[in-house]
């Protein structure tokens, strides 16, 4: 059973786990306890393949519901600096996970399991003739990125300054799924998103590379939260995700290798 949650239902889910922390025999042993709840928060880029993952997860180990909250990074860590109930955390970076590493609010080392980068994504008639990187500093050019502080927005510096071209964007989302969903819906004509959104966006976007995309390459961490009481259970997700099944599901979205 699939379970989203976000930062009100948190606190349910919370209470409704309290007292059933159990073990997990590992990536693909089976749980030792019936009716736990592992509450995973995730980067937006994640939602497909980290679905995909929870329902893998919850095939072998019998019991285990995962309930996923998706968001920008920065506001997840937002969430969990003021208690939300978050058991495993994937970040879009590493800058935003070391925010949790230095407030103390992880257990253990974070671990990169995926790399992601910045593609140009257009409507799939593409109206505005985008070719390149640079035609999105024309002054007739509608273009959304994400904003500074989610990871899809602190790499556009980088990619600026090896493309020697600055932009002037009409808006800054605190999601790349909210620079997606300004293209798909035609209210801008481009947008900066990972290669992963362009790909499971379909034939909704037209995605168009950038070749100095490689000097602003996105590392994904994942770690426990510290405290949390299904400490044992999201460190065998994070084995699962960083195994071979991972691996795999994230590699066919597009993801790169850590």
């Amino acid at each position: 059973m699939r379970v989203a949650v976000g930062l009100a239902a948190a606190s349910v889910v919370l209470a409704g786990c309290a007292g059933t922390a159990g073990a997990s025999s590992g990536a693909t042993g089976a749980s030792t306890e019936q009716g736990e709840t592992l509450t995973v928060f995730a980067a937006a880029s994640l939602t497909e393949t980290f679905t995909e993952l929870a329902d893998r997860f919850e095939a072998v180990h019998p019991g285990v519901t995962v309930a996923l909250n998706f968001g920008g990074s920065a506001d997840l860590v937002t969430q969990i600096r003021e208690g939300a109930p978050a058991d495993v955390f994937a970040a879009a970076d590493a800058r935003t996970m070391a925010k949790l590493s230095g407030d103390g609010l992880l257990d253990g080392v974070p671990v990169v399991f995926a790399t992601n980068t910045l593609m140009i994504a257009v409507p799939a008639d593409n109206p505005a003739g985008i070719d390149s990187f640079a035609d999105l500093a024309a002054p007739n050019v509608d273009v959304v990125v994400c904003a500074p502080q989610v990871p899809c927005g602190a790499a556009l510096p980088a990619l600026e300054a090896a493309a020697g071209v600055r932009l002037a964007p009409v808006s800054e989302e605190n999601a790349v799924t909210g620079v997606l969903g300004k293209v798909t819906s035609g209210d801008a004509d481009a947008g900066l998103v990972y290669v992963t959104d362009v790909t499971s966006a379909g034939d909704a976007v037209l995605g168009i590379p950038v070749p100095e995309a490689d000097q602003a390459v996105n590392e994904y961490p994942i770690a426990v939260v510290a405290g949390s009481e299904q400490a044992l259970l999201g460190a065998a997700f994070t084995r699962f995700v960083t195994g071979a099944t991972g691996q795999t599901v994230l590699g066919v979205a597009g993801f790169g290798a850590p």
